[in-house]
């Protein structure tokens, strides 16, 4: 019973941060999101343009610039960052994963040029959570409420664009590329802006997580992808993703609950060397239970080969 006591305690206390972390890598969930079921275009440059945006805010905000201006630029580095995975694929015939892994491991070196060294401290600047009234600047509190401000007016822009006609026409890409050509939509220019956008949104995470926690380093971005990955799993398994209302809400739902897993976890004495292994594995159950509930055993060796 005390144990039980003990780990709720240190549970409570640890969600306000894993709340306001949570609402800033939902961001990068939904970077991997869009790609993922909008396109079918699987994609791994969110764990390179989540850097990308971090070494570009923590550049401009050390020189001095303003920090919405330092997001801007951010978002339109991870935006190039997407188009150019994009292009990779549709000019080369590269696979998708392919050309997202080869995009992840020149950012690497690009993240080292644009700061000149691995880590940087941005201790001490101006940064959007600086603007909530009636808290203190830069904690907690202006953090959920920057970030949860931000997740909405992008949760309903995106809402919004996806039931216009290039919404509808990016989405008819992704559903059949062949047809939706035939229908005259351009699919070169919905897929390349499609993957952009997603990069965007991941670039805009890692400025976010490097105004709040005061410092980018081009690391930051290891393991982002499964935990982006886990985090869509959980949203997609709690609200569905039969319409773009609940596609677009399982990234945020999901980014959320992950996190307050991971919170609990940490609070029950879990080693944080094993969270990895712990993600990787649930990771591995949410994709196989369904396959598991349709066949009740394992599938015939034919099929599988197909």
């Amino acid at each position: 019973m005390e144990f039980i006591q003990t780990v709720l305690t240190s549970f409570i206390s640890l969600v306000p941060v894993t709340l306001a972390q949570s609402l800033i890598l939902a961001f990068v969930v939904l970077g991997i999101m869009i790609p993922f079921r909008m396109l079918n275009f699987p994609d791994l440059t969110s764990e390179g343009a989540f850097p990308l945006g971090g070494c570009v805010c923590g550049v401009l905000l050390a020189a001095g610039v303003s920090a919405p201006l330092a997001i801007g630029f951010a978002l339109l580095a991870g935006f190039v960052a997407g188009c150019c995975t994009a292009f990779i694929h549709l000019r080369f015939r590269i696979h998708t994963l392919l050309a997202g892994i080869l995009m992840m491991t020149m950012l690497y070196s690009i993240n080292l040029r644009i700061m000149g060294k691995s880590n940087l401290s941005v201790f001490g600047t101006p940064t959007v959570f600086d603007w909530v009234p009636f808290t203190t600047p830069g904690f907690t509190a202006s953090k959920i409420v920057i970030a949860g401000l931000l997740g909405l007016l992008v949760f309903l822009g995106l809402n919004s664009f996806f039931k216009t006609e290039k919404g509808t026409g990016m989405r008819a890409v992704g559903a059949n590329p062949d047809m939706a050509e035939a229908q005259g939509i351009n699919v070169w220019l919905a897929t390349i802006g499609g993957v952009g956008l997603a990069g965007a949104f991941s670039a805009t995470g890692g400025a976010l997580m490097v105004q709040s926690q005061g410092f980018a380093d081009v690391n930051m971005g290891l393991g982002i992808l499964i935990n982006g990955l886990a985090s869509l799993m959980i949203g997609e398994a709690l609200v569905g993703k039969q319409t773009v209302f609940r596609q677009l809400l399982a990234p945020f739902i999901g980014a959320i609950v992950y996190y307050q897993l991971v919170s609990l976890c940490l609070a029950a004495g879990m080693p944080p060397p094993d969270l990895k292994l712990a993600t990787g594995l649930f990771v591995l159950a949410m994709l196989a239970l369904p396959n598991l509930r349709r066949n009740r055993g394992p599938a015939p060796a034919r099929e599988i080969l197909r």
